[in-house]
């Protein structure tokens, strides 16, 4: 069983800035890469940046140059800063894992979400 454990959600006003957590357990063998999508009422699910195992990172082009993603490797952990937030940030932020469990067998590649986190940007 793995687990992702979210927390640093919460309200902030517009230009303010936001620091959410994320922090895998269970049976983990490896972590391929992890990230950070968000969901607004009546939108899709996006990505918002997503950082590898080696540090190669990819965001969306609505939030580069505002949000900086990384991890502690060694603790199974994501990080999203988020600074001069706009309401337009507002949103369900989720934490997204690919990662190797360990198997009897072996290990296998799995994807695993966090419960989602909520962000409110107000103007």
């Amino acid at each position: 069983q793995v687990q992702l454990v979210e927390s640093g959600g919460g309200l902030v006003q517009a230009g303010g800035s936001l620091r959410l957590s994320c922090a895998a357990s269970g049976r983990i063998f490896s972590i391929n890469a992890m990230g950070w999508y968000r969901q607004a009422p009546g939108k899709e699910r996006e990505l918002v940046a997503v950082i590898t195992s080696g540090g190669s990172t990819n965001s969306a082009d609505s939030v580069k140059g505002r949000f900086t993603i990384s991890r502690d490797n060694a603790k199974n952990t994501v990080y999203l800063q988020m600074n001069s937030l706009k309401p337009e940030d507002t949103a369900v932020y989720y934490c997204w894992t690919d990662l190797r469990i360990r198997l009897f067998s072996g290990s296998s590649w799995e994807e695993h979400w966090g419960q989602g986190t909520q962000v409110t940007v107000s103007s």
